[in-house]
């Protein structure tokens, strides 16, 4: 049976006694009713992770006993960063999580010109630091022990300005000559998916322009939440570590 696991934001060390963070105790104690001396995994994301178990319970406030780091890790070769144009609803959670599942290194929230949710100030920020808090939680599920980063809302022109730094820079296209088959990557992928509706014409010129190649993938056009996850898939089965076995 997997031991349950924890993210815990502040740096554990071998042997530490640590008072669990507050949404952690709560989870721990309330949902999985672990007792004390129950056993659990802790990690900080700056990889690896540590054995603990729970020495006691005041309530809900819990604290643990941490063993000797283990150096384990399941991340991927491959370096993706998701550029996500920002989804309505609770999409943007589905398609954050789930490509965390799928490895994706970094993700990055843009505002496009079809996007139909729109953020901005105090709002942006809690709900990057909310989408940061889904991103955790799925480490805690898939085994992952260093935690991507959701990096702040931007536009996507302003985005499209950064420089690339040696990533290869692709974008879906039904219409594409270009297949992932045929593209042999050398080093970093920044994967650019847009919103319902897809991306608009000139920002698909904008992007071309930033160096974006469009990639086919298939004749069907898929929604926003499929076509990120499916992209992430291929190039984890092509390039990645779903080649393994």
């Amino acid at each position: 049976m997997n031991l349950p696991r924890f993210y815990c934001r502040e740096a554990l060390s071998p042997g530490a006694h640590v008072e669990l963070p507050e949404p952690v105790a709560r989870h721990a104690v309330r949902v999985l009713r672990l007792p004390p001396g129950a056993r659990m995994i802790l990690f900080d994301g700056r990889g690896g992770q540590y054995p603990a178990l729970i020495e006691r319970i005041e309530r809900d406030r819990v604290y643990a006993e941490l063993s000797a780091w283990e150096d384990a890790e399941c991340e991927s070769p491959l370096s993706i960063t998701l550029v996500q144009a920002l989804q309505a609803g609770d999409k943007m959670d589905f398609t954050i999580q789930k490509a965390v599942e799928l490895g994706v290194r970094d993700i990055v929230p843009v505002e496009s010109r079809r996007s139909v949710l729109r953020l901005a100030g105090e709002r942006a920020a809690k709900r990057v630091a909310h989408w940061q808090g889904v991103v955790a939680s799925a480490c805690e599920q898939c085994g992952r022990n260093q935690v991507p980063l959701v990096a702040p809302v931007e536009k996507l022109e302003s985005w499209l300005a950064r420089p690339a730094n040696g990533a290869l820079r692709l974008m879906l296209d039904p219409e594409a000559e270009t297949s992932f088959a045929s593209i042999r990557p050398e080093g970093a992928v920044q994967l650019l998916i847009g919103s319902e509706g897809g991306l608009d014409p000139q920002e698909m010129v904008a992007a071309r322009q930033a160096g974006f190649r469009a990639v086919r993938m298939g004749p069907r056009v898929l929604r926003t939440e499929t076509a990120g996850l499916a992209a992430l898939a291929v190039m984890q089965a092509l390039w990645g570590d779903f080649r393994e076995g």
